[in-house]
């Protein structure tokens, strides 16, 4: 498993826009092969971070991702709101468990 944790800042007016985007781009996303989560979050400590968390099958679903279509809209939307960050974190995980 592959997974990228995204933390971005806006101004707090923008914030809205940049949250719309991405969960304007989340059912494309979620559709993409390899792709098993796909979350928007909003901070509740201040009203300008948000946090993405993507959960992928493996490092090339990723990067198919990072070529894609639905990246380059959202980058060319956010990159201009973007006034902390962006940073990504990514990791190589092994599910050891699943409890419902």
């Amino acid at each position: 498993m592959f997974i990228a944790i995204l933390d971005l800042g806006t101004a707090a007016p923008d914030r809205p826009r940049a949250l719309a985007q991405l969960e304007a781009e989340r059912p494309l996303v979620r559709s993409m092969p390899g792709n098993l989560a796909f979350r928007v979050y909003e901070s509740r400590e201040d009203d300008r971070s948000v946090t993405v968390v993507h959960e992928w099958s493996d490092q090339a679903s990723f990067d198919d991702y990072l070529a894609s279509d639905a990246f380059a809209r959202s980058n060319a939307i956010l990159r201009p709101l973007v006034t902390e960050g962006p940073v990504s974190r990514r990791f190589r995980a092994e599910l050891v468990e699943s409890v419902a």
